[in-house]
């Protein structure tokens, strides 16, 4: 009895200890991190031309999924790749209005002979988000601190402008002078769920065919938030 009772122990010792290693192991070629996100920005316009000016609160809306690719033994550097989607608004005092051509007419409007409650305009975008990433994680450890810097080339799907007030309402959407294609350095910096989002765009949201008084809106975004991350 007692011999059976030791082999007994010893066998369920060995099985605990090669279970562990085992799971060790796992979690070790397994290790991963960040690989959705979510966020939320505060969209500002640089470059604006003379007297336009952004009130009220322009935000956006990010979410997507990174693949993350350790690039160390241990696991705390790596590069992701993945794919994101994001809604941006812009509140402004620039007048979209479309002519008899179905061309686009741009100007600043002018507060003394025009009233409005809404002016804006907003872009749906795909978004490629390229980063090197870097943190203090482990395996075992869920709150660290992280550094991750990159780029996002975005495709805009879908453009819509947004006016109400004494002209009325005037909405237009598919406008041929956005910029399809957008791109920008982006930066993260925090610590667990906490982290700082920055994205600089590197080109203007309009091409050259929109114009104020003769001069191109070269525009730019660049987004300040918070981003927070999920495995």
């Amino acid at each position: 009895m007692k011999q059976s009772l030791v082999i007994i122990v010893f066998t369920l010792f060995t099985t605990l200890i090669f279970s562990q290693e085992i799971t060790s192991k796992v979690v070790d070629s397994l290790y991963k991190e960040d690989q959705f996100y979510i966020g939320t920005t505060y969209n500002l316009l640089t470059n604006r031309p003379n007297d336009l000016k952004q009130n009220s609160f322009s935000l956006g809306f990010h979410l997507g999924y990174i693949k993350d690719m350790p690039i160390n033994k241990r696991r705390n550097k790596s590069i992701g790749i993945g794919l994101g989607y994001s809604t941006n608004s812009y509140i402004q005092n620039m007048l979209i209005q479309r002519d008899n051509s179905d061309s686009f007419n741009y100007s600043i409007i002018d507060d003394n002979t025009i009233n409005f409650t809404k002016n804006k305009f907003s872009e749906h975008v795909l978004e490629l988000p390229i980063e090197y990433r870097w943190r203090t994680s482990t395996a075992t450890d869920y709150k660290f601190w992280r550094i991750y810097i990159g780029a996002k080339i975005g495709y805009v799907f879908a453009n819509r402008s947004k006016f109400k007030g004494s002209l009325g309402e005037l909405k237009y959407s598919n406008n041929n002078d956005f910029n399809e294609i957008q791109y920008g350095l982006t930066l993260s910096v925090g610590y667990n769920t906490w982290n700082i989002f920055v994205y600089y765009g590197l080109n203007p949201i309009f091409s050259d065919t929109a114009q104020i008084n003769g001069e191109n809106l070269d525009m730019n975004a660049v987004k300040i938030g918070l981003m927070f991350y999920i495995l």
